[in-house]
């Protein structure tokens, strides 16, 4: 029987929770992030997640975490250890990699993009890029000999919708959508093609940045809105919404690996 891990994506906005059954994604949810979460909420939240798939505690192989919201990582510890029985591995400095990280700052690179980053290798090779629109959309490189090279961060889709949405006294909120042209013909038609084709502009522009100093690359996108922006742009060649928990198993397993 396939081993089982539980992992964990802590997002900003969102938590999204997969569980493995060896390589394969058996099943995942997505949850809203609650920063205020108490130790006994994370266990109780879990246990039940695994209650519905029929799985118990003492079932699962390990619990893998890759959080970047930092006051939640003592209760996640503490949930896990006490309602999972299980101590959780973190993505954080320290651990085996697999990859050389040619940056200045290596403990701080998000976990989100080192799991980002040795995913998207470990499926397509390099050199390729990833970019992952979440809270941030972010963009990581890696090159050729698979090295993390670095990348860049921009405010997300939605952070810019709320804050249009909040920010003034008329314009509502709007669904992240391409509207049917882009000159709009009312006020919420007009918000969208601005924020889609905007943000459409931004996501190729640094893009195509990236690909003049790196050269010809795999370009691999991910997170909640990539599904509704790479058909509309002929740089990104796949769409993986997983790859942030493919990731996350594959460092756990390197580090587990090393640990034996």
């Amino acid at each position: 029987m396939d081993e089982l891990l539980l992992a964990l994506d802590v997002g900003n906005t969102n938590t999204v929770v997969g569980l493995f059954a060896g390589d394969e994604l058996r099943t995942r949810w997505r949850l809203t992030t609650h920063a205020e979460r108490t130790a006994d909420e994370v266990g109780l939240w879990l246990s039940q997640l695994l209650h519905w798939e029929g799985v118990e505690p003492a079932d699962l192989a390990a619990v893998a975490v890759a959080s970047v919201v930092p006051p939640m990582d003592p209760r996640l510890r503490d949930g896990v250890q006490r309602y999972l029985d299980r101590a959780p591995f973190f993505v954080e400095p320290g651990i085996r990699t697999g990859m050389p990280l040619r940056v200045d700052a290596p403990q701080e690179l998000g976990a989100d993009r080192l799991c980002d980053a040795v995913a998207a290798y470990a499926e397509h090779g390099g050199p390729c890029v990833v970019v992952d629109f979440g809270t941030a959309v972010t963009w990581e490189v890696v090159s050729a000999a698979g090295e993390y090279l670095g990348g860049a961060i921009a405010p997300g889709p939605g952070v810019t919708a709320d804050a249009l949405s909040s920010k003034t006294a008329k314009l509502p909120q709007v669904a992240m959508a391409p509207p049917p042209r882009v000159i709009g013909k009312g006020t919420v038609d007009s918000i969208q093609s601005g924020l889609f084709y905007g943000y459409l502009g931004l996501i190729e522009g640094v893009t195509r940045r990236i690909l003049d100093e790196l050269g010809e690359a795999t370009v691999v996108a991910t997170g909640g809105l990539a599904g509704a922006f790479a058909p509309h742009s002929d740089l990104i060649q796949h769409v993986e919404p997983d790859l942030t928990l493919q990731g996350l198993r594959l460092l756990w397993r390197l580090n587990r690996e090393e640990a034996r």
